[in-house]
């Protein structure tokens, strides 16, 4: 019996001392995890500069509603609708026979006065020289009477004359033009319909060269733009212009060059901003037609001061954090640095302005989801990629170096 109690408990202590040897050894150790690779791309160095971008609306300079200064009867509507016409083109015809039988009673009245007149004058001149030819033979009563009916045919005439200029003008008024040079619109009224003087609309005419652009400024950027001026970073021209640039609805840059001509008076109150205008040019194309019309939506870029030169990264490099703009930046051991920045006015080529890097940082440009602070990366140096027709918005890698550099030249501010 003691000797099976011995067997098993020597067999018991075999099977445990096993067991140690054999947790001794421990699992197979993993390799560490490879470094991501991230692209990273040094700051772009360019001249730039600063402006801020707003949203108006075009209006034309002259626009005019045509309406008729007679009452009668459409006749003739000798215009296109929409086309262009210019100053004096006849739109419109009112049925002219009324008022020219009236400037012809009009013109029988002034010859009818004339001929009294003309008999006044030579029963006048006839009684004052026999009065002096033969003294006595006239009393003084009858020579004033006869002065007076002189006096009083000629007014009599000229009353009439004033009433023939009136039918004049109103047969004038008959034949509606245009008083400027634009485009005009559609008919208002057709053909046969009665038309009242001074309140019936017939269509309108809006100029379209060049074009007004009116858009809102906010009051703090109105303070820097003023404080700018005083400090000297924004220099007047000579000829006293200050350049605007105008895009539409669907262009990405700002192709349409204009300038500021006025600025109201005041500021709203109730939305704090001051109202700006500008003047473009809207001349045709060689297939004849011109791009701007009178309330389109534009947005308008105001340069804020000269160039100056400055480094920038591509726009989605920048995160936020509770407002605060970052960069990841690399360092010597090829870990990603938190780096606060302070960004910029955006670059036509999706490039921004940064302020807090140096030119030979290396910035984290692709694959932010990736990288946390004072993480591991393995980097993948290229060019720094921006929005132009060479670049690949998905990995951030560029053809060339080439060609990431003629895209940042093309994105450059306006000077």
């Amino acid at each position: 019996m003691k000797s099976r109690w011995r067997s098993a408990l020597r067999c018991f202590c075999l099977t445990w001392v096993g067991a140690l040897v054999g947790c001794s050894h421990g699992p197979s150790q993993l390799a560490p995890p490879e470094p991501p690779a991230v692209p990273v791309s040094q700051p772009v160095h360019r001249v730039v500069t600063d402006y801020v971008d707003f949203t108006g609306r075009t209006d034309a300079i002259q626009a005019v509603d045509i309406r008729a200064r007679v009452t009668g009867y459409l006749v003739k509507m000798p215009f296109k609708e929409g086309a262009e016409v210019k100053k004096d083109d006849l739109l419109f015809v009112v049925d002219p026979r009324p008022y020219q039988a009236q400037l012809d009673q009009a013109e029988g009245q002034v010859n009818r006065f004339q001929a009294q007149l003309d008999l006044a004058k030579a029963t006048s001149a006839r009684f004052h020289g026999l009065a002096v030819s033969e003294p006595g033979a006239v009393s003084k009563l009858a020579l004033d009477q006869y002065t007076a009916q002189v006096a009083e045919a000629d007014a009599t005439l000229k009353a009439a004359k004033a009433s023939l200029e009136v039918y004049k003008l109103n047969l004038s008024f008959c034949r509606v033009t245009s008083p400027i040079g634009g485009q005009v619109s559609r008919y208002y009224l057709t053909l046969g319909n009665l038309v009242s003087q001074d309140q019936t609309l017939l269509t309108t005419v809006v100029s379209l060269d060049p074009m007004y652009a009116y858009f809102d400024v906010d009051e703090p950027t109105l303070l820097t733009i003023q404080r700018n001026i005083d400090e000297g970073k924004i220099k007047q021209p000579q000829d006293g212009v200050i350049p605007l640039l105008m895009a539409l609805q669907g262009e990405d840059r700002f192709p349409h060059r204009g300038a500021i001509d006025f600025v109201n008076n005041q500021v709203n109150p109730t939305t704090g901003s001051i109202s700006f205008r500008g003047r473009f040019r809207n001349s045709k194309s060689p297939k004849g037609t011109r791009l701007l019309k009178p309330g389109m939506f534009v947005r308008v870029r105001l340069p804020m001061g000269q160039p100056h030169p400055a480094l920038l990264v591509i726009d989605r490099a920048i995160a936020s954090d509770q407002g605060l703009k970052y960069v990841y930046v690399l360092d010597a051991e090829n870990k990603a640095q938190y780096r606060r920045v302070t960004t910029g006015a955006l670059q036509p080529d999706g490039l921004r302005v940064v302020e807090g890097l140096r030119p030979d940082d290396w910035v984290v440009v692709g694959a932010l989801q990736q990288v946390r602070p004072r993480i591991q990366i393995r980097p993948d140096k290229v060019a720094m990629p921006t929005l132009g027709p060479n670049s690949d918005k998905g990995t951030g890698r560029q053809p060339d170096k080439k060609a990431g550099e003629q895209g940042n030249q093309q994105g450059s501010a306006p000077r």
